[in-house]
């Protein structure tokens, strides 16, 4: 699917930036989603392992069938995290080829799919289901890959942080707490924040539908008090409790679960 082109002209005043988060495999809608912006921000997730509210979507499902991600969406949701490990566990072990060949092979044909469709310029960061050592065979000119390092765009300077703190899901891009600190640190003061999770606030990291609290950074709360950016915005919980709020000065935003909503948050400035 080709991509849409945005205005192609300098940044100026009256700058306007479209926001998108967990794409999670909505490459129709990742090709509009540069209209009438001047840049497109996306924060991670583009994968799809598998969809919680269509069982038939995803790598999973295609490899193994809707019954048995039934099962595992069943046994997660349940905080069963370990036996849903171990019936995973049994049918990659029976399906005859190594299964991180399998995950790569089918990861790649999401990612071809998903860079062609991203609109440019673009500025991304990773998210906790993302493989980043392949993004570069994908990530064509125009899109920015940024992790721990900041950028100007229309007098505003904007961080970014990808990947997720560790968790029983054991997603692809978890890092621990120290090296999450480290990449924040790397940034300085910034106009917008831009990360794949949230701030560690209870009504920004609980999922309303999946029941059960995600996990969010301490770090990141703590810079975003210390530093008092513009905006922090961020994905990963699908259906918080709350998707906006102010920590002193700052506008937190969740922009979005991208892959049901097929819609962009937008920031003028």
């Amino acid at each position: 699917m080709a991509a849409t082109p945005l205005r192609d002209r300098a940044v100026r005043p009256g700058t306007r930036i479209h926001v998108v988060s967990d794409v999670h495999g909505n490459a129709r809608d990742l090709a509009r989603a540069g209209e009438g912006a001047d840049a497109l921000i996306c924060l991670g997730d583009l994968v799809l392992f598998l969809d919680y509210a269509d069982h038939s979507r995803g790598i999973f499902p295609e490899l193994f069938g809707e019954e048995n991600a039934d099962r595992v969406v069943e046994l997660r949701t349940a905080r069963r995290f370990a036996e849903a490990r171990d019936f995973q566990a049994g049918l990659w072990a029976a399906a005859g080829e190594d299964r991180a060949v399998l995950i790569e092979r089918a990861v790649r044909r999401q990612y071809a799919e998903m860079f062609a469709a991203m609109p440019t310029p673009a500025y991304a960061t990773f998210g906790n289901v993302d493989i980043p050592r392949l993004w570069p065979e994908f990530a064509r000119e125009g899109t920015t890959v940024l992790d721990g390092q900041r950028v100007e765009i229309g007098g505003w300077t904007f961080g970014f942080v990808g990947g997720g703190l560790r968790t029983p899901m054991r997603t692809p891009f978890e890092i621990s707490d120290e090296e999450y600190e480290a990449k924040l640190a790397a940034l300085g003061e910034v106009d917008v924040l831009c990360t794949h999770i949230p701030p560690e606030v209870p009504d920004l990291v609980y999922d309303t539908v999946a029941r059960r609290f995600e996990r969010g950074s301490r770090a990141l709360l703590d810079v975003i008090r210390r530093t008092r950016p513009r905006y922090s915005l961020f994905g990963h919980v699908h259906q918080p409790l709350s998707r906006r709020m102010r920590i002193g000065s700052t506008e937190c935003v969740n922009v979005g679960h991208f892959a049901s909503s097929g819609r962009p948050w937008a920031l003028e400035f």
